[in-house]
């Protein structure tokens, strides 16, 4: 797939909503969501609409942060369906990104269209699952199969060269 001279990241939600409420928690790693603000200023980072929609629905602190926040919210479009189109076109396994249950986020398999319409790097938190569930798939899984670049927020953080600082309040 075609990479561009700059890398953009697509982030989904299960980034921003773990981290804020475990190991990069504001109370404890506010800059890691200065850094995060700064990446949207600059074009670098983005969240498709039903991410935004997904954290939206927690009404809680993590929403407020993002509503607030200068990360931008891509729309759906026309190109963005054609690759979610695409996607499922791929493989019928596919359609399992989102279960009937309701265990699997509505957004993810648009994390991976939008990401795929904007030549972006999938940040998410999902690591492949070997488990040979006829029912379950997971975003790794299909970025692979689709040729896009997808890594985990560790990874994500060691590719921006992000550096944490400690220091006592």
């Amino acid at each position: 797939m075609f990479e561009r001279e700059n890398p953009l990241f697509c982030i989904d939600a299960n980034i921003l909503i773990q981290a804020w409420q475990s190991y990069y928690s504001p109370s404890i790693s506010p800059t890691y969501w200065n850094v995060l603000n700064d990446l949207g200023k600059k074009g670098i980072i983005f969240i498709p609409e039903l991410v935004f929609e997904e954290i939206e629905k927690g009404e809680d602190d993590l929403f407020i942060w993002l509503k607030n926040s200068d990360i931008p919210v891509r729309k759906i479009d026309g190109a963005v369906t054609n690759c979610l189109k695409e996607i499922y076109a791929n493989n019928p396994k596919h359609k399992y990104l989102v279960a009937s249950n309701g265990i699997h986020s509505k957004a993810d398999p648009w994390v991976i269209a939008h990401a795929m319409n904007e030549k972006a790097i999938v940040v998410t938190k999902e690591k492949k699952d070997f488990s040979k569930k006829p029912t379950k798939i997971k975003i790794p899984h299909v970025c692979d199969n689709m040729k896009v670049k997808w890594m985990d927020d560790f990874d994500f953080v060691k590719e921006l060269n992000i550096i944490f600082s400690c220091g006592i309040k």
